[in-house]
């Protein structure tokens, strides 16, 4: 009996020891959402051991976008935790066994990657009534895919059609337009003939943007700039 006992709490030490990973910041937020820009829910000191039960991507931190959320349900940036490594230890939040819900929440503010349906199809007018491969229409396609909004260039009976027609749009129909980004949000400016597109990280003073028909004509592009690039759009996030 005290044996097996013993092999019990040897299996629970084991676990516990495998999927703890100690803080090596000195005081690490832990906050409400993967974001710099979320509200501070607590904090672990320098050398406090957090069990991580999913990872996500958010804010990038010293070029590691990926955050954990912890045992208390808060995220941390995994830039901070010790892992062993600057990818995932574990199951993406929102999967099978991650624990970190469903829905379109999971997909904000989603991979970094070319995932526009149009790519390589150029030409005529997309389903939410823009021209393909323009800056709008990558744009509406994130919306629509990734914050399961139903966006089109009416949305809300406004005129979203030019890109420098985004921020005086929102403001008629609503919607939250300031200078705070927060990955998933719309990055707007009008400078030239105007420019919108999806904010994927947010810095302390800088923001990484994804987008169409920027430096690549007709084609897919991220970078990074200074947070007073554009004005931001929340259409949700």
């Amino acid at each position: 009996m005290k044996l097996a006992i013993a092999a019990f709490i040897f299996q629970a030490l084991t676990f516990s020891v495998t999927h703890a990973y100690p803080v090596t910041g000195d005081t690490l937020n832990c906050r409400s959402g993967p974001g710099t820009s979320y509200a501070v829910k607590k904090t672990y000191k320098k050398g406090a051991d957090i069990k991580i039960s999913c990872q996500t991507e958010g804010t990038d931190v010293n070029g590691n976008s990926i955050w954990d959320k912890t045992q208390d349900g808060c995220y941390v940036a995994d830039y901070y935790v010790k892992t062993g490594t600057n990818g995932y230890v574990t199951d993406k939040c929102g999967s099978s066994g991650g624990g970190g819900g469903g829905g379109s929440s999971d997909k904000i503010p989603g991979p970094i990657k070319n995932d526009y349906p149009y790519k390589g199809q150029c030409g005529p007018v997309d389903k939410w009534n823009y021209f393909k491969c323009q800056c709008t229409s990558f744009v509406a396609w994130r919306i629509n895919d990734r914050l399961g909004i139903k966006f089109t260039n009416r949305y809300k009976g406004k005129a979203w059609g030019n890109a420098y027609e985004w921020d005086e749009a929102a403001r008629a129909s609503g919607v939250k337009i300031d200078n705070n980004p927060v990955p998933g949000c719309i990055a707007q400016t009008n400078k030239g003939s105007g420019h919108v597109a999806w904010v994927a990280a947010v810095g302390k003073d800088t923001v990484t943007v994804e987008e169409y028909n920027y430096a690549v004509t007709e084609g897919y592009g991220k970078r990074t700039v200074p947070k007073n690039t554009f004005n931001y759009i929340h259409i949700k996030a």
